[in-house]
Order: structure tokens, then sequence, then C-alpha cells
């Protein structure tokens, strides 16, 4: 099954300054964000192999997007996070299912790494209804200084039968990082976490 896609919406986001001091280089981080029509809204289905296709697709596409919105190549991308808002005829397991069983492959091989989880959030909501995406190394869980997040919106979805899909990247941890732990640049990338 191939996602019926009512609208891509990409977001960039640069952080010049923080608390009044100079973030250089800028902090970037970009979401692309699909409007896909919901194939189970309003019924119970068992069976949501549809939606966990959909979601394989989606990686690739969204994940292309968001780094091309960057600018950069996949490779530079440095963290990564994924999140779906489902309208209201939907549910959480229909989120789950475009998340987590197979749209993480498609991401990571846009990036050509990606060791770590790949942090996800899923919420239902209406118009216009906020959807975080948590942000982490691609790499490496234990990095601090990329535990972040990115709010996204878009005025007219998810509609009832609707599902709001994203994955965000970025090109650097939060602006002025200052509390600890694992430096990016002391990476082992062997299991995901250091």
């Amino acid at each position: 099954m191939s996602a019926n896609i009512r609208k891509i919406v990409t977001f960039v986001e640069e952080t010049r300054t923080e608390m009044g001091r100079p973030v250089s280089p800028p902090t970037r981080r970009a979401a692309a964000v699909a409007v896909i029509e919901n194939p189970f809204a309003g019924r119970y289905v068992e069976d949501l192999s549809d939606l966990i296709a959909i979601g394989e697709e989606l990686g690739g596409l969204l994940a292309e997007k968001a780094v091309a919105a960057l600018g950069i190549a996949g490779p530079a991308a440095q963290s990564y996070g994924k999140a779906a808002l489902v309208g209201e005829n939907g549910e959480l397991e229909h989120a789950a299912a475009l998340l987590h069983p197979k749209m993480g492959a498609p991401v990571r091989k846009v990036l050509g790494t990606g060791a770590a989880l790949i942090p996800s959030s899923k919420r239902r909501g209406g118009l216009g209804a906020e959807l975080d995406i948590p942000l982490g190394h691609k790499d490496a869980a234990f990095v601090r200084s990329h535990f972040d997040g990115m709010q996204v919106s878009i005025s007219d979805a998810p509609r009832a039968n609707e599902i709001v899909v994203a994955v965000a990247v970025t090109d650097s941890g939060r602006p002025l990082p200052r509390v600890g732990g694992l430096k990016a640049a002391d990476i082992k990338g062997e299991d995901g976490l250091r």
C-alpha cells in the first residue's frame, strides 16, 4: 500500500543566539511532515501491516526532505527523531504501526548511519495540535548535548481521518550545551549507546 499524502510541510529552525550569547555556528534542525489519510480510521483492524508499509515508505521520503531542507548530506546529520499525531477517528496503535516496525531502516539509509534508537512520540489530537518530536544523537544515545526536541503544528491537520507523520534531523546539538556527558567527538558508535 502506498501512502495517500494530502500534503508535506517542511520546517527549518536556526538558532543564532541563546540568552544573548551568539551561537556560532548556528544550530539547525529540520522536520519534514506528511499529512496522510488513515486507512483504518473509524474501525478496529487487527492487521496493521498496511500502515507498517506506509511507515517504511515515509521514513526514506521524509528523511530525504529533512536533510535537503538543511542543505547537508545525509551522513552530516547528527541527531534524529520521529513522531505521529493521529486524528480523532484513529488510535495510538496506528501511530505505532507507522513509526516502529519499519520506519527506522530507511531513515538510517538516508543518513548513512544510525546505531542509536530513533526517539519517537505519538499522540492523538485535532486540527493544529502540536506534535513534539524528540531528538537524540543518531549514533550514541548517551550524548547529552543532543537530547532535544522540535515542536511542529499544521493549522489544518490532522483531520479526523488523517495522521500527521514527522521525521526530524539536526546538524548539531542544542545551542550552548553544558551539562556534561559523552561528547559527540568521543563516540565509539559500536552499540548505539556510547
